[in-house]
C-alpha cells in the first residue's frame, strides 16, 4: 500500500486568497483589476484603514496581502505587527513612498511596489508572492510528513517492533520519491545499508529510508528478521538455504535466488535461528 503525494508543490492547483488594504478607493480598484486577471487568485476582502486590515487578515487568513504603508488608524507596519502568528501572509507593499523600502524587507515583505507601477512590474511582484506561498506550503507539508513518519515509526504504530511478535499487522513506513509506502513485514525480502539510508528490497523493487542499521535492527522482530552481515538483514521466511561460498564462509540464498554474504561473526546466530525455525 502506498500513499502518493505530489512530487512538486506546483503539481496541485492552488487558489491564492488575497486581501487588499489601501485607504484610496482608486488604488484598491487598480490592485483588484490586476489580481482579477490571474485565475489562481481569489480576492477575499478589502480594507481602508490599518485597524480594518489587521482585523480582516486575522479573520480570513489570506495567503497574499497587498498593503499600503500610510493609512489612517495605523500604518501598514503597525497592521502587520498586530497580526496573530498563524495569520502571517506573504506581503507586497504598494505605496507612493520609497523611504519605507528597507523597513519593508526587514519585516520580510516579498516585494515593494512604488506607485505608479505598470502591468509587468505588478505581475512580477504577484508571481514572487505566489512563489513565496508555495514555498511555505511545501515546507509546512514536509514538516508535517516528517513528524507523522517519526511518530508512526518510533512512537505510535511501532512498525516492525519486537513486541509485535511477528504478526501479520507489522509494517514499516518508507518515504521514497514523494510517496509514502506502508510495507508489511512479510513483504520485505531483505534490507541493506546504503550510506545514511536503509534500502528495503520488496518483490523486485527497492525503497530507501533514512535510518541507521543499529536503530533499525533494534526495532525489528528477531523472530522474523536476522542480521547476517554488518550491512545486511534478511527476512527468515525468504531464506531457502545456506550455500558454501569460499574460505569456509557461506552465502545465504533467498527463495528468489539472491545470494547474500553471511559474515563469520553471524554464523552461530543464523544457525541457531534456522534450527529453531525448523
Amino acid at each position: 500500500m502506498n500513499l502518493s503525494l505530489p512530487h512538486h508543490p506546483a503539481a496541485v492547483p492552488i487558489r491564492f486568497r488575497a486581501v487588499i488594504a489601501d485607504d484610496e478607493p482608486a488604488a484598491r480598484r487598480g490592485v483588484r483589476l490586476m489580481l482579477e486577471r490571474d485565475g489562481e487568485v481569489e480576492i477575499v476582502g478589502e480594507a481602508a484603514t490599518g485597524g480594518e486590515a489587521t482585523e480582516l487578515i486575522n479573520r480570513v487568513r489570506p495567503d497574499l496581502v497587498f498593503l499600503d504603508v500610510q493609512m489612517p488608524g495605523g500604518d501598514g507596519f503597525e497592521a502587520l505587527a498586530k497580526l496573530e502568528p498563524p495569520a502571517a501572509p506573504a506581503v507586497v507593499f504598494v505605496t507612493a513612498y520609497n523611504e519605507h523600502a528597507l523597513r519593508a524587507f526587514e519585516v520580510n515583505a516579498v516585494d515593494y511596489l512604488l506607485k505608479p507601477y505598470d502591468d509587468s512590474r505588478f505581475n512580477a511582484a504577484l508571481q514572487r508572492a505566489k512563489a513565496a506561498v508555495r514555498r511555505r506550503q511545501s515546507e509546512a507539508m514536509n514538516s508535517r510528513l516528517t513528524e507523522l513518519l517519526n511518530y508512526l515509526q518510533h512512537d505510535g504504530a511501532r512498525p516492525l517492533a519486537r513486541e509485535n511478535g511477528g504478526g501479520a499487522g507489522e509494517r514499516v513506513l518508507v518515504k521514497s520519491s514523494g510517496d509514502i509506502f506502508f510495507l508489511k513485514a512479510e513483504e520485505i525480502d531483505w534490507i541493506e545499508a546504503e550510506g545514511d539510508y536503509m534500502k528495503f528490497h520488496v518483490a523486485g523493487r527497492a525503497h530507501l529510508m533514512r535510518e541507521t542499521m543499529a536503530r533499525l535492527e533494534a526495532r525489528l522482530n528477531p523472530r522474523r528478521f536476522i542480521r547476517i552481515h554488518r550491512s545486511t538483514i534478511v527476512n527468515l521466511d525468504r531464506v531457502q538455504k545456506l550455500s558454501p561460498s569460499f574460505a569456509g564462509e557461506y552465502a545465504v540464498v533467498l527463495t528468489d535466488g539472491m545470494k547474500l554474504r553471511l559474515s563469520r561473526g553471524y554464523h552461530d546466530r543464523v544457525a541457531q535461528l534456522l534450527k529453531s525455525a525448523l
